[in-house]
């Protein structure tokens, strides 16, 4: 879709530069940082693969990010790298599992660590009984003795330390594995927005005055049917993209297929009216092409249903009183919103 949408610039990175070059890449193109994306990413960079780099470089060039579909495909050609999942569904389980594996691998080791300076410690104390009653039996005089029990403690002490700190930047690893795991599992691999656990979870802990709003892509199934899946996921990311620009600062989801929830925090429901009006009309202004051969979508629309939320009510009431008006306004002719 050639309407702006951004991309990295491909080059052949130098060793030195080839982990920060793989990472701004994945960022760029909203690739899940999982080992199937990071072989992927590491083939067309490092130099390794000159046709496939040429072939990335051909479909971003003039700033295009490479879709699902392009990275299915070329992902076969990456030796020894599985073929990836074609639906983001599958991206996003196979990418929690890598990290809950490798949580797990951490988990074992600091276990492993813990119990060794466990033992340590009780043949510390043990060891330290022995050696006071040696030093008690020794004679007056008898200081090479002393010296060297003393010695054996500080060597002693000296390991358990080590051992420590080698505990502590695990439980940091290990923390830093979780941190991504939790982020990755509230994320959607398609559009990049939070996902529906992210959502629920605001939704649980919310406080304050909200505001609901539930998007739905006018005739979605119409763009598939006649663009194919892969334009009907670039007018997702684009009408995410514009979502969550207009809407910064609040929570913006994709809540399931084409349909995208929006919770407003310390807004009035004139305020968030406003605020999803102006994505509604800045998505319905951008002229959108297929990237393949430069032909017309046509009018990309939403509607929306938007109510404002009371704190004795139930989820599931502000849910259905949102879909309810966002139905309202498909029957009234699309691209419009309705509030209560």
């Amino acid at each position: 879709m050639g309407d702006g949408m951004g991309g990295a610039a491909i080059r052949n990175a130098s060793a030195g530069d080839l982990y920060a070059c793989i990472g701004a890449f994945l960022v760029a193109h909203r690739l899940s940082p999982d080992p199937l994306h990071y072989a992927f990413a590491h083939a067309a960079l490092s130099g390794t693969d000159p046709a496939l780099a040429a072939e990335v470089q051909r479909l971003t060039d003039g700033g295009f990010r490479l879709t699902q579909a392009d990275v299915m495909r070329l992902a076969g050609t990456v030796s020894g790298a599985p073929a990836l999942p074609d639906r983001s569904r599958h991206v996003a389980d196979t990418t929690g599992s890598v990290l809950a594996a490798a949580a797990q691998m951490q988990v074992d080791g600091f276990a492993e660590i813990v119990r060794g300076i466990h033992d340590d410690t009780k043949g510390f104390g043990r060891d330290l009984a022995v050696s006071v009653a040696t030093i008690e039996q020794t004679p007056t005089g008898g200081r090479a003795e002393v010296a060297r029990i003393a010695g054996a403690m500080i060597r002693r002490v000296r390991d358990s330390e080590e051992r420590l700190a080698r505990a502590t930047d695990e439980a940091d690893a290990l923390r830093a594995k979780l941190a991504d795991a939790h982020a990755v599992a509230r994320r959607d691999p398609l559009t990049g927005l939070a996902n529906r656990l992210a959502l629920s979870e605001a939704l649980a802990a919310r406080d304050g005055t909200h505001c609901l709003a539930l998007c739905d892509v006018d005739r979605f199934k119409a763009i598939n049917d006649a663009h194919g899946h892969n334009v009907g996921d670039r007018v997702l990311r684009a009408i995410a993209d514009t979502l969550a620009s207009i809407c910064d600062g609040h929570l913006v989801t994709r809540h399931g297929g084409e349909e995208f929830a929006v919770l407003m925090t310390g807004t009035t429901i004139a305020q968030a009216v406003a605020l999803i009006d102006s994505a509604r009309a800045a998505v319905s202004t951008r002229r959108l092409r297929t990237r393949e051969t430069d032909a017309p979508i046509g009018a990309v629309t939403f509607s929306a249903g938007v109510t404002a939320m009371r704190h004795d009510e139930a989820v599931e009431q502000v849910f259905d009183r949102a879909d309810r008006l966002l139905y309202t306004a498909k029957a009234q002719g699309r691209d419009r919103t309705c509030a209560e």
